[in-house]
């Protein structure tokens, strides 16, 4: 069991704060401490015994280490006037038309935004949600179809979620989960990701069997996989 203790801690790297955020596992063997990418935020993980103290006594000695992963982090993209998104590998540039009434809406390698200045970052976030559930439903479902009859638990529900630990997730239920951030990656990444988890309602375990069935799913699995581990947290800095 875990539980997440929501009043973040500040610690101070050459005076500037960052919020540590401390969860309790009954499972962990160790302190473990991690990035919260999106949020360029501290994770970490204490087991049962361990104090909050002591837990944030080990951060504070892992100073040199946090430093040097946060300077490694891709710069982070707004949501604003002139910044570009790669959209399945496609960039556009986000241009506001304030006298328009189309809402958000794709032409000519912009992403154009109506209305208000101040309303465009959540403008935009809603238009890319909506898009990547519309996208990533229509592909599960082609995937699952797919499947030779009779191999797969039925598909039932596709939602996106705004997560930083995992791309997707299937449940024992049929229930497919996907990282709405994952419109801003390649369409092979998007892809493989899709068949990886459409691949789980046949092998819920990552077998052999379950590897060679989400091959044949996918294009360039292999390619997918590298890019998600060197490239994906710039997939969280957007926004």
């Amino acid at each position: 069991m875990t539980s997440l203790q929501l009043d973040p801690s500040l610690l101070l790297l050459d005076g500037r704060p960052v919020a540590v955020r401390v969860r309790r596992s009954s499972r962990a063997k160790r302190m473990i401490l991690r990035i919260v990418h999106d949020e360029e935020a501290l994770l970490l993980t204490l087991p049962t015994g361990v104090t909050r103290e002591a837990g944030l006594d080990f951060v504070r000695r892992q100073q040199t280490w946090i430093q040097q992963r946060l300077s490694k982090l891709p710069d982070r993209v707004p949501f604003a006037e002139g910044a570009k998104l790669p959209l399945l590998g496609e960039e556009h540039e986000i241009r506001h038309a304030p006298e328009e009434r189309r809402g958000v809406w794709r032409e000519a390698g912009c992403l154009w935004v109506s209305g208000k200045a101040e309303h465009l970052p959540r403008r935009v976030s809603d238009y890319l949600r909506e898009e990547a559930r519309k996208l990533l439903r229509t592909r599960a479902r082609e995937k699952w179809a797919s499947l030779p009859a009779g191999t797969a638990r039925p598909l039932r529900r596709v939602a996106v979620r705004d997560t930083s630990s995992r791309w997707g997730s299937c449940s024992s239920q049929g229930n497919l989960n996907f990282s709405w951030r994952l419109i801003f990656a390649p369409e092979p990444v998007f892809d493989y990701v899709v068949a990886h988890e459409v691949a789980h309602l046949v092998h819920m375990n990552h077998s052999p069997a379950f590897w060679q069935l989400n091959d044949s799913l996918t294009p360039d699995m292999h390619y997918a996989r590298q890019w998600l581990r060197s490239q994906g947290a710039r997939l969280l800095r957007y926004g």
